[in-house]
């Protein structure tokens, strides 16, 4: 495996601002359980190793045993959604496939795909 370019590692280190506003967001609280006992414990939805960006709409508050049990649980699949529809409810225009790294592109920026390009040479 490739080692992660300085511009990628940076773009998906979940810094400490970024940390503060989900705590904020969250209010505090992990947003499966509601318990106060989370401490900011930010869990990313699409993973660093997957090249999730460090945003906050990729960061959510969980307690450790909502943590481990969506890591390791039999229900993660019913959890991702409960976890995407909080997510949606913040964020309106919430999209799973923005929160990739992809090189060269800013966070919320729009790839061209091949018949975006077609059309702008004619």
């Amino acid at each position: 495996m490739k080692p992660k370019s300085s511009k990628q590692a940076k773009a998906c280190d979940i810094s400490a601002r970024v940390k503060a506003i989900v705590w904020a967001r969250d209010k505090g609280r992990c947003i499966l359980c509601a318990d106060t006992m989370a401490f900011p414990n930010a869990h990313a939805i699409v993973s660093r190793a997957h090249g999730g960006l460090g945003v906050e709409e990729n960061i959510i508050t969980l307690c450790n045993h909502c943590h481990l049990e969506y890591d390791h649980g039999n229900d993660r699949e019913y959890l991702r959604g409960r976890i995407e529809s909080y997510l949606k409810s913040k964020y309106p225009n919430w999209n799973k496939a923005d929160l990739v790294y992809r090189k060269g592109l800013a966070y919320g920026q729009v790839e061209n795909t091949a018949r975006d390009t077609d059309i702008q040479k004619r």
